[in-house]
């Protein structure tokens, strides 16, 4: 998630948990809170940082009214915590966050229609171009020479596959580490250097066999 992202599919530690009535209403909340493309770009922005409706209507260039009745659904469901509140022009504007990162089970993700999972695919990577468009604009993509960019095609059996899959899942849940502890050193002393605007995306998929038509 980069960043506020939802890894669909993720495996859980056994393949196919036993679902109690809390996982259950775990995932009917998560499922309704990624039921509309825009509530899942709110859960991105607001992943990122805090940001009021206002804002979110204007960087997502949707109208205000939509905006923020999904910013309602998903802070009545949980996934967004208000922040703050400040005056403007005889009104107040709320500003709000995610709360942590949202993630599906390969459980859940069997559960959802094709058309939701083409769907939440299909937003995600929206997001992510655009996202990678918006750093080669302004030259931050290239402006590292630490970065990272690398494209592996791949032959693996099911062993390979999964053996990759665990290891993608413990680095994105070791990334969510280390920006926390980041965090506490950017607040409390800088002890580690300047902040620096990450993003990591990792994808991993089944490509056409060779000459086959799409």
């Amino acid at each position: 998630m980069t960043p506020a992202d939802v890894p669909a599919g993720r495996r859980a530690a056994d393949s196919r948990p036993r679902r109690t009535k809390r996982s259950e209403e775990a995932a009917q909340r998560l499922m309704k809170a990624l039921g509309h493309p825009m509530r899942m770009r709110i859960l991105m922005r607001l992943s990122q940082r805090t940001m009021s409706p206002n804002q979110l209507a204007h960087e997502l260039e949707e109208r205000l009214g939509s905006v923020s009745y999904h910013v309602r659904v998903l802070a009545e469901i949980g996934y967004l915590e208000l922040v703050r509140t400040e005056p403007r022009r005889g009104a107040v504007e709320h500003f709000y966050r995610a709360r942590g990162r949202a993630f599906l089970t390969e459980a859940d993700w069997e559960r959802l229609p094709e058309a939701t999972r083409r769907s939440l695919s299909d937003s995600q990577l929206q997001a992510m171009w655009s996202d990678i468009a918006a750093a080669l604009a302004a030259g931050t993509f290239d402006a590292r020479t630490d970065r990272h960019l690398s494209f592996s095609a791949l032959v693996l059996d099911e062993e390979g596959w999964a053996a990759l899959k665990a290891e993608i899942d413990r680095l994105a849940e070791r990334a969510l580490a280390l920006q926390a502890e980041s965090a506490a050193r950017l607040r409390d002393s800088r002890s580690g250097g300047d902040e620096v605007l990450a993003r990591l995306g990792s994808l991993l998929y089944t490509a056409p066999a060779p000459g086959a038509e799409v």
